[in-house]
């Protein structure tokens, strides 16, 4: 009697274990640098959802690509651009159907707050006062490959390319400018907005720049896919487009 009521009580935990509902997993999200603050903040609001954990690694979207490709753990991807993702997906990591375009963005010329001054074109960098212009590295880091390309359509690249001081991402290039070892850079919107000691100094238009969209997908090998495609969800909601906002992105059209 003893060992048949034993196995009714380990049915009966059996049963009440298999109907309860399964706690979300924790996530981690490799994610473009310029995104940090963005992302930290839209995952405390996707966290008060009794969600699980949401962790970062934040880098250069070219330096993230290839931690992924060499079998970095990671649930889902958000580059800064379309190239970096077209190589995870070329080597066939994307989960099916999940790539989508979620943010864009827009470069900006910055200076030091102790030398401002306001561009009236972006051929203004071309004074002989401006001796160093950083940008993220052009050769690999998306807001460099951006301001490049933007530079070159506006004739000026061959001339300011002796000046210009490569960053291993466009935070760095940021931090260049406001530590005052160059004179000048060009970063996304977004990051002048948390800039402390730099100033906008001109704002590329829209129709003259690149057009810079931030691609999001889950990871094949991930194991926790539902959880990975409840958080992407959730960053093109109302409540995380509101964020994203507050930080200078606009929604991808």
């Amino acid at each position: 009697m003893a060992r048949l009521l034993t196995v009714l009580i380990a049915i009966g935990l059996w049963s009440v274990l298999e109907s309860a509902p399964q706690a979300p997993s924790s996530i981690t999200v490799a994610a473009a640098v310029s995104l940090s603050d963005a992302l930290n903040a839209s995952a405390e609001e996707y966290g008060q959802g009794g969600t699980g954990k949401v962790y970062f690694n934040f880098a250069a979207s070219n330096v993230l690509a290839r931690q992924i490709v060499n079998g970095a753990p990671v649930d889902l991807f958000i580059s800064a651009d379309e190239e970096q993702m077209g190589v995870v997906e070329k080597a066939g990591l994307l989960a099916d159907s999940t790539r989508l375009d979620l943010l864009s963005n827009q470069l900006v010329v910055i200076v030091p707050n102790d030398r401002p001054r306001t561009f009236t074109g972006i051929r203004d960098l071309l004074d002989p006062a401006i001796k160093r212009i950083a940008i993220g590295d052009p050769a690999a880091v998306p807001a460099g490959v951006y301001a490049k390309q933007y530079l070159e359509r506006e004739g000026v690249w061959t001339a300011v390319e002796p000046r210009v001081v490569p960053a291993v991402s466009v935070r760095a290039a940021l931090s260049a400018v406001e530590s005052g070892a160059a004179d000048a850079g060009i970063v996304y919107r977004t990051d002048a907005v948390t800039a402390k000691r730099a100033t906008v100094a001109w704002q590329v238009p829209v129709d003259r720049g690149p057009r810079i969209i931030y691609p999001a997908a889950v990871i094949r090998r991930s194991k926790v896919q539902a959880d990975a495609r409840a958080f992407l969800a959730f960053l093109r909601s109302d409540a995380a487009s509101q964020i994203f906002t507050r930080f200078g992105f606009t929604p991808a059209r």
